[in-house]
């Protein structure tokens, strides 16, 4: 008996502590979530028509009303590209179901705002890595987000143009 609550303790602790690979069996590095590489597919960012007062530094979206990629800095949204276009994109009419409304990876709780919710104290998100996104990805999405493997820099589609962080 001793032995399986032992086993059931280990597998739990192993789940609250888990990293997560899309697309493939093993994570790079110190990664809490990382993606297949040599993809043509990113991540969509929530498109918001309202802009969430309790943010968190670090929470990224696309806002509907200015169609321009955000980021949450102090007590301010960052632009991460310039005005972009939303058009043909077609938006759930439903509400949302009240509640938390978030996916965590990291901790089995958390207080913070958002709809996926990474927290670690050592391990970041790994974003999908594609090659030359404005010449491989032929049908991006507003809000699309990926790491440039040839440029080394994060890659943001507006609904219009690729934007580049480095």
């Amino acid at each position: 008996m001793k032995k399986i609550i032992l086993i059931t303790g280990l597998f739990c602790l192993q789940i609250t502590n888990a990293q997560v690979a899309i697309g493939k069996e093993i994570i790079d590095g110190d990664g809490i979530l990382d993606f297949k590489g040599n993809t043509t597919n990113g991540i969509l960012l929530p498109i918001v028509e309202t802009l969430p007062g309790n943010a968190v530094d670090g929470t990224i979206l696309m806002d509907k009303n200015d169609e321009v990629l955000k980021m949450k800095v102090d007590a301010a949204w960052l632009p991460l590209s310039d005005q972009g276009s939303l058009a043909g994109v077609v938006f759930n009419p439903g509400d949302e179901a009240p509640g938390p409304n978030n996916v965590i990876i990291g901790p089995s709780a958390t207080n913070t705002p958002g709809v996926l919710v990474l927290e670690s104290a050592n391990k970041a998100l790994i974003l999908p890595k594609v090659d030359t996104p404005h010449i491989n990805v032929k049908n991006p999405f507003p809000g699309m987000i990926c790491y440039d493997t040839i440029s080394k820099s994060l890659a943001v589609f507006d609904g219009l143009k690729w934007s580049y962080w480095k």
